[in-house]
């Protein structure tokens, strides 16, 4: 955790497939921003979205990182993953649309909601992803914004 001019920033890796220590970052995240005496509300939607790329980073990518920027009037996550990106953003974007695997799925996960969830928790959102490469999604959570 570095602080300079008045932000927080903080990074966490997520592994492939490491469904022990799912979670944890936006667990971290959550009991930061607490902490930091953030309402609630904001709070809520910060953990919902990291929790989401997080368990997407997990589940589809090769591993990744998470990188939060607590600022005096804004959240901003941006969670990057190695690869093997998403082919269609747009059908990825649709509520129930999922590639889980039955194994993930049996794992209580991949029932299409996560990029969803993300972008209905942000402010802005936006999505890249290169086949091959990898994706890169943004978040942003305004403190002064109001409950999804």
């Amino acid at each position: 955790m570095t602080n300079k001019s008045n932000a927080i920033n903080l990074e966490f890796n997520v592994m492939k497939d490491d469904f022990s220590r799912a979670g944890e970052a936006s667990s971290k995240i959550k009991k930061i921003l607490t902490q930091l005496g953030i309402v609630s509300s904001v709070t809520r939607r910060v953990a919902i979205a990291t929790y989401e790329a997080e368990m997407n980073i997990a589940i589809h990518s090769l591993g990744g990182k998470i990188e939060v920027t607590i600022n005096p009037n804004e959240i901003i996550i941006i969670a990057v993953d190695n690869g093997p990106g998403i082919e269609d953003v747009k059908l990825a974007m649709q509520e129930g649309y999922s590639t889980a695997t039955n194994k993930i799925r049996e794992l209580g996960f991949g029932a299409g909601m996560g990029l969803p969830n993300m972008k209905k928790c942000s402010d802005e959102f936006d999505i890249v992803s290169k086949k091959g490469k990898g994706t890169k999604v943004f978040m942003r959570i305004s403190l002064d914004s109001k409950p999804v």
